[in-house]
């Protein structure tokens, strides 16, 4: 969503005056030919050939032949000019910019007849810094070079091997090389349109002055969390940071209808500096989703966003969000050799009815806001329900996404690269990825948009080689492909876009993956005692998967610690004593799949709890051999001790046991390991009655006469994916604060394997975490690194047990 630039004012010394200050460049401006016979007023927004027009220089464009009349003035180098003061003190402001928001296409920009950057990509903004160069009076200069002579002379640079196509069909009457500069391409023509390769300063331009701190962009993803069943919203905001010292302050969040008033407090390094905020929706609040036209309502909500930033900075903005869901479900098909392809809103199937969204006109500032709502209105009128925004055109503004949001149209929205094929020399790269960069964080926001597709056509042009490409460099041609979708595009999209597109096979995941097949090493291992991740939402599977790694190396790093800790005291063929146990590894350099317990940064992983438990100074270890329970007490206390063991049965279907036995107190040697019982299991499930051991399991914990305990631990019976009578667990919290501690009191509606708390990024940790939950009721408490208050651990919390994965 696109918002507007705001005026904003703050005290500063003993007087007001603006903490930023914009002035638009929009109006009037000087247009010139590139041998100076021609020279006219022209707007901007703009292009040359509208200039023309509104000075009837030139007929109407689209009258009859014009369109081969006029390529002489797509194929001179037009300049723009304009003279302009500014209206405040410059030399007040520690920073001074010159933005555009668009410019068509190739042009060296001046100012004070000082050269201050270039431009080449219609589809980026360019912001420059002019702080040094400004002055009361200026005179702006923007070069432009003929974007026809301009992607020839790219192509005769490419001098490795040709990149097809050449020159559009000859029934076109078009223009050359367009895939080598980043425009409209269809404005080099197509098979349903002219050749209008436009010029000029399309989008805004205006320039921005500030001190101290600048917000350059915000924006934000609604996100659904399933295991909850609540709705979060993160933020991202980007500010350019020009004080020598740090700059601290608060941001208030408020959605009102959703009784939404946060307060985050922030402190900001000098330089360029992204700040996240995580936003937790109560879950009691009745947030109403958008849904496509046809199918419910499209409810958006007022958010407010404001910082209250050292000397008085105060910068606010606001936004609409809207709450949906959307999933692309690819599935096996019965009686099919292929897979299903649709999309869920909401978790509701929609079957797609639309048709593909074209430009509005070869001169953009001919697009008015009422053609636009006119064109729309049309779709939903005709019980549309899609657009696909064709990858030959160009992004459409954001009132057009706006509207769309409106009506409830869903977008495909293609990238920009339609029936070609494309260089991938490190000019073009760079100036793809910027491009990719600021479209997909301007549109991201928007709930109309349901998908991003990579281009139009160019992998059917590719394979079905309607080029005629030498087969024996079709290789390189599809290095370039991948190069420029997988590696580029893609990687950019999931590195702006945030969590949504997250999955566990993701080329990032695997990027950081620096162990040989390590991804698949642990889903095989995961396989082996649990159900796999089957959602088709791939953010869900992605998060699920990651609880099941943290769950399965936990238990498989205590089984083997255990073994040595009991082994301390015996020799079992030929082998034991085991004197140390030190596994690998304890942290991580990086974000990354690792082995490591603590994660970068140093919040603790599920492996760090169970550490906590099978390192402990008293512990109980059960396994089996030949289909016997032993059960071993092992104490690295510094004294002997009177200990009690108990043991417990529980059905898998109930929070109440199904029988417990506790043995006669014995005397537990200090530094020692012992034998403290051993049943046959058939003889325990047959004295506990209506038990098999996919149906139970057995937990046990030691107490002393000192009223000293273990934890309590437990051996399963069967692997948990064959387990029988596992109910979905609801777990509800209650917290309250102990002075510098809070204690969460949870409530679960049936037994939990491998409960799992989280307070998202507050910093601290938990007395138990990734437990089993036999009874009904539990106290766990929560130690902050930092402080913190009730209201923030309520609006993180989330919890997690092995029922939620599905």
């Amino acid at each position: 969503m696109r918002l507007p630039l705001l005026l904003l004012l703050a005290l500063c010394g003993a007087g007001v005056t603006a903490a930023a200050r914009s002035l638009s460049l929009r109006g009037s401006w000087k247009i010139r030919s590139g041998n100076g016979s021609l020279e006219l007023p022209g707007e901007v927004p703009g292009c040359v050939h509208s200039a023309l027009l509104q000075r009837n220089l030139i007929q109407d464009p689209y009258y009859r032949f014009n369109d081969l009349n006029y390529r002489w003035i797509s194929l001179d180098n037009w300049t723009y000019s304009k003279e302009f003061k500014v209206p405040f003190d410059i030399n007040k402001w520690q920073k001074v910019n010159l933005i555009f928001e668009g410019v068509d296409t190739v042009a060296e920009v001046l100012l004070n007849n000082v050269s201050i950057g270039d431009t080449n990509n219609m589809f980026q903004r360019y912001s420059f810094d002019i702080t040094s160069v400004v002055k009361a009076v200026n005179s702006i200069e923007l070069r432009f070079q003929s974007p026809v002579l301009y992607a020839a002379q790219q192509s005769r640079a490419h001098t490795l091997y040709q990149v097809p196509p050449n020159c559009p069909p000859s029934v076109q009457k078009g223009e050359c090389h367009v895939n080598f500069i980043r425009k409209e391409q269809c404005s080099f023509s197509w098979d349903w349109g002219p050749a209008f390769p436009t010029q000029g300063i399309w989008k805004d331009v205006r320039i921005e002055a500030y001190n101290i701190g600048h917000l350059s962009y915000f924006t934000f993803s609604p996100i659904y969390d399933n295991h909850a069943q609540e709705w979060n919203l993160e933020i991202e905001s980007s500010f350019d940071v020009v004080s020598s010292k740090p700059v601290s302050g608060q941001v208030f969040v408020e959605i009102p209808k959703l009784q939404i008033q946060q307060t985050h407090s922030i402190e900001l390094q000098p330089g360029k500096r992204i700040v996240e905020l995580f936003v937790k929706i109560n879950k009691n609040i009745t947030v109403d989703t958008w849904w496509p036209h046809g199918h419910g309502n499209q409810t958006g909500y007022s958010m407010t966003i404001l910082f209250k930033l050292d000397k008085d900075l105060k910068i606010k903005r606001t936004a609409k969000v809207y709450f949906r869901t959307v999933e692309l479900i690819q599935e096996p098909i019965e009686g099919s050799p292929g897979l299903s392809f649709y999309f869920k809103i909401n978790g509701f199937p929609i079957f797609l009815k639309g048709s593909n969204w074209i430009p509005a006109d070869s001169f953009q500032d001919q697009v008015t806001s009422e053609l636009l709502r006119l064109l729309l209105q049309s779709v939903v009128d005709a019980n549309m329900n899609t657009l696909r925004v064709w990858g030959g055109g160009i992004y459409e503004r954001g009132e057009f996404y706006e509207l769309c949001d409106k009506l409830g149209i869903m977008v495909w929205q293609d990238f920009m690269f339609a029936c070609a094929l494309y260089p991938t020399d490190q000019g073009f790269m760079d100036s793809v990825t910027a491009e990719v960069a600021y479209q997909v964080r301007r549109l991201k926001s928007h709930p109309s948009i349901i998908i991003w597709s990579g281009n139009n056509e160019n992998e059917a042009a590719l394979m079905m080689n309607w080029y005629n490409i030498d087969f024996r460099q079709m290789g390189t041609y599809i290095k370039d492909y991948v190069k420029l979708y997988v590696k580029n595009i893609r990687e950019v999209v999931l590195a702006v876009s945030t969590k949504e597109d997250w999955f566990y096979k993701s080329r990032f995941s695997l990027h950081r993956q620096h162990h040989e097949n390590g991804n698949n090493e642990m889903l095989l291992q995961a396989a082996l005692h649990f159900k796999l991740p089957q959602s088709t939402d791939p953010l869900r599977a992605f998060k699920d998967t990651i609880y099941l790694s943290q769950v399965m190396q936990a238990q498989c790093v205590k089984t083997e610690t255990e073994f040595y800790r009991r082994s301390r005291s015996e020799i079992v063929n030929g082998k034991g004593h085991t004197m140390g146990a030190l596994y690998w590894q304890l942290n991580d350099i990086w974000q990354a799949p690792s082995w490591a317990s603590l994660e970068y940064g140093g919040k603790w992983k599920m492996l760090h709890y169970f550490a906590r438990h099978f390192f402990a100074p008293l512990l109980p270890v059960g396994f089996e051999n030949q289909s016997v329970l032993f059960i071993y007490g092992v104490s690295d206390l510094l004294s002997d001790c009177n200990v009690t063991l108990t043991v417990r049965v529980h059905m898998w279907s109930s929070l109440e046991p199904l029988c417990t036995r506790a043995t006669t107190p014995f005397m537990m040697k200090a530094g020692e390991a012992a034998l403290l019982h051993q049943e046959p299991v058939p003889e325990l499930l047959r004295r506990c009655g209506n038990c098999t051991r996919q149906s139970c399991v057995v937990s046990f914990y030691l107490s002393t006469d000192s009223k000293l305990s273990s934890s309590a631990n437990y051996h399963f019976l069967s692997s948990l994916k064959e387990a029988v009578g596992l109910q979905k667990a609801h777990i509800t919290v209650i917290i309250s604060q102990q002075r510098d501690t809070f204690v969460f009191d949870l409530e679960t509606s049936a037994v939990a394997p491998f409960v799992w708390l989280d307070v998202g990024s507050i910093p601290g940790r938990f007395s138990d975490n990734g437990f089993l939950m036999t009874e009904k009721t539990r106290t766990i408490l929560f130690y902050p690194w930092k402080p913190t208050s009730k209201s923030a651990l309520e609006q993180s919390f989330h919890v997690t047990s092995l029922t939620d994965i599905s």
